[in-house]
């Protein structure tokens, strides 16, 4: 039987174009488990996989998508049966491997995360591959130390994906957030998830450019990279940390040694592609117990598959505010 899939297809050198189109489980790549997707999100990422000359995508035709949610259909591997409810983020789905537009697909089993109780598809998705990253970065800072009491945890780029899942989790653990956004509309929205204070992006982009500031923060979740890290790290507390996340600000880093040497600063790269499956089930698990779940709804943007190549391009001009979620069969 055939299905709905968002198709990416290159035209001549310099163009692509993406449509629906009716496709059979003989057109999908190989892989273990096949899963009937019930939801899945629009990242940075599937931006990128949707411009013509993309940095990510080898083949075409190709399906973007760099995460779902969804059931399990048929399966050769041993964990997973017909009708488990999975998730999947990272392992280049989406980019060398068809991913999540459409409303099937096939994947190896060490991919996907048994959807954790209590977690729906359709949550799992408002938290998706950016939660997923915010989670693990939330982790990194804990594990280097960081506790509630030691004051401000700043988070950049705060209305994205990332940052408003970093921001509800932090503040239903109990930290006192301190959220980063260049648009002051999304003030009140920022405060609903959880953020303490609002902190205006010129205040860090024109602070002192010192190698070293007064130290503000007990430590940042960062989305942004670029000159609003390197700023950062002159701010951060003696022996804090900063678990940097996405970049989308730029992957230079014109920063000094100063903030490393002096004040022990400790810079943690989250990656969210390539994760132990252990690790992977521990995230996930914890999203499931430490994110204020009944303030989802407030990040949701539902969209459809049609209207995914629209919001591929909003998205690549920082015009999206929370989680795109994508129902494939509306």
């Amino acid at each position: 039987m055939s299905f709905r899939a968002l198709v990416v297809e290159k035209n001549g050198d310099a163009d692509v174009s993406a449509s629906l189109q009716n496709i059979g489980e003989d057109q999908l790549p190989q892989g273990d488990v096949t899963v009937a997707i019930d939801y899945t999100t629009v990242n940075y990422k599937d931006g990128l996989c949707m411009q013509a000359n993309s940095p990510l995508v080898r083949d075409y035709p190709h399906v973007a998508g760099i995460d779902f949610a969804g059931t399990v259909e048929s399966s050769d591997d041993p964990r997973y049966f017909r009708g488990d409810k999975v998730v999947l983020t990272g392992w280049h789905v989406g980019e060398t491997h068809w991913g999540g537009y459409s409303q099937k697909a096939r994947v190896n089993g060490d991919w996907l995360v048994p959807l954790p109780a209590g977690l729906s598809p359709k949550q799992a998705m408002a938290v998706g591959t950016a939660g997923f990253a915010a989670a693990l970065a939330v982790m990194a800072l804990e594990d280097h130390g960081l506790k509630p009491d030691q004051g401000e945890v700043l988070v950049t780029g705060a209305a994205g994906g990332v940052g408003s899942i970093a921001t509800a989790m932090l503040g239903k653990l109990g930290y006192d957030v301190a959220a980063v956004t260049g648009r002051p509309e999304t003030a009140d929205y920022l405060k609903s998830l959880g953020a303490n204070r609002i902190v205006a992006r010129d205040e860090i982009d024109t602070a002192i450019n010192k190698p070293l500031e007064r130290p503000v923060w007990a430590g940042c979740v960062d989305a942004v990279g670029g000159e609003m890290l390197a700023r950062v790290l002159g701010q951060l507390k003696y022996g804090s940390s900063v678990a940097a996340v996405g970049l989308a600000g730029g992957a230079k880093l014109p920063a000094s040694v100063m903030p490393f040497l002096l004040r022990g600063i400790n810079l943690l790269g989250i990656d969210s592609v390539l994760q132990p499956f252990e690790k992977r089930v521990t995230a996930w698990q914890r999203i499931a117990t430490d994110l204020p779940l009944e303030k989802l709804d407030a990040m949701i943007r539902p969209a459809t598959l049609a209207e995914v190549p629209m919001l591929a391009s909003e998205i690549l001009k920082g015009q999206i505010k929370g989680r795109i979620v994508v129902d494939v069969n509306a």
